[in-house]
């Protein structure tokens, strides 16, 4: 049996993006409640066929980056250059060791890429070695001299706008990008140009219109009212869950390992922040329960980390096409304290589910003696998730 062909992405980045105005380089900018380039890379991330994503960046952009895209896995950056060519190259380069079949190349500034979007792109390599995506001229199309004066007029039915993901075999794609840069050729604008300089032919396949590049900040301002109007079914949803103490010298609380005298009393690792946050966002999804998704009669999630069940409930708004706006945990016990800890708690929520840390609240209070909480023999927890949706969304998918 043949290997399965591996597929690497790489996410350009390293550019300053000046034409989208004040606010800083615009793959770091929000659209969406939600930065650019974590728009951008997501998808990739997520892409079963996909088993590398390498970002290119500026290297004074690396802290912003990091924050930008918590919570994706990623190889670590490239370096990027003075060019968007160079900074290709470098992704390029920095590829070789893991050496793949076929290399998607796209722009961190075009945040609407689709999962079918990247497989038509894996598919279309096979016929040429090299292609991309194109969507059909709307306009006619005038060339205009330098005096402003029109020259000529191209038929439209054969003109094409070009967008990434741009796919190529990587053994081709590397060595034009190596010639190019022995020649002394850097004024190549898009990797298609470079390829069929080095004499590859380039097929096309079908883009897609919604995968626009962020240029201006019109564009920024259209795209953030497409978004909320798209998102415009808010859901709510409440979670509880309570864990009795036994032996033990820790407690997993909200992700983070808190050191104690006593230890949970639990099937999984008995996170009872986590487990009330899963069950507030499948409660939003209307999707059941954490004991419908994770059965503490499968002996396969004995002692678990809750990371996972709360990484799988996020994914499952985002099959759904949505997003989480607000994530929020009460925590109610006598010990230990959590005020001291809040901080780290909230760091790791935001980790495990990619959200900016100002969208997760933890708080904590006391039953003032009352009660198991009280009497410390166990931790309660409530929590609220808010999700936006799409208009129309359809209930749970299988993922």
């Amino acid at each position: 049996m043949s290997n399965p062909q591996r597929t690497a992405a790489i996410l350009v980045a390293a550019g300053r993006g000046l034409r989208a105005g004040a606010g800083g380089p615009k793959q770091y900018r929000s659209v969406g409640g939600q930065s650019v380039i974590f728009r951008a890379m997501e998808p990739f991330c997520r892409h079963p066929e996909i088993s590398a994503v390498q970002p290119v960046l500026n290297p004074d952009d690396l802290a912003i980056f990091n924050e930008a895209v918590r919570g994706l896995a990623h190889s670590s950056p490239a370096r990027g250059g003075a060019t968007r060519q160079e900074s290709v190259r470098a992704g390029l380069e920095a590829l070789g060791s893991q050496k793949p079949d076929v290399v998607l190349i796209h722009d961190a500034a075009r945040p609407f890429v689709s999962a079918a979007l990247i497989s038509r792109a894996i598919r279309a390599t096979s016929a040429t070695g090299a292609a991309i995506p194109t969507i059909p001229v709307a306009d006619t199309i005038k060339l205009v001299d330098a005096g402003g004066h029109v020259e000529g007029t191209p038929e439209r039915a054969r003109l094409r706008i070009a967008q990434t993901p741009q796919a190529f075999r990587f053994d081709v794609i590397i060595d034009a990008h190596r010639r190019a840069a022995r020649e002394g050729r850097t004024d190549f604008t898009d990797d298609a140009a470079l390829a069929e300089w080095a004499g590859l032919t380039v097929s096309t396949f079908e883009g897609d219109a919604a995968n626009m590049k962020l240029t201006t900040p019109e564009d920024f301002v259209r795209e953030d009212a497409r978004l909320a109007s798209q998102l415009g079914d808010v859901r709510t949803g409440t979670g509880y869950d309570v864990h009795a103490f036994g032996d033990g010298d820790h407690l997993m609380i909200c992700g983070v390992r808190v050191p104690h005298h006593r230890g949970f009393l639990a099937h999984s690792d008995g996170d009872v922040g986590l487990h009330a946050l899963v069950d507030a966002i499948l409660g939003a999804l209307a999707d059941g329960d954490i004991g419908s998704h994770f059965p503490p009669s499968d002996i396969k999630w004995k002692g678990a980390s809750s990371d996972k069940f709360l990484k799988y409930a996020v994914e499952r708004v985002a099959a759904r096409g949505g997003r989480i706006a607000n994530l929020e945990v009460t925590l109610i016990c006598e010990r230990p304290k959590i005020g001291p800890l809040r901080d780290a708690m909230r760091a790791r929520i935001a980790e495990i589910t990619g959200l900016n840390v100002w969208r997760v609240a933890v708080k904590a209070t006391t039953s003032e003696r009352l009660g198991f909480t009280g009497r410390e023999e166990g931790i309660a927890a409530t929590a609220c998730a808010t999700i936006r949706l799409p208009w129309g969304d359809k209930g749970p998918v299988s993922i």
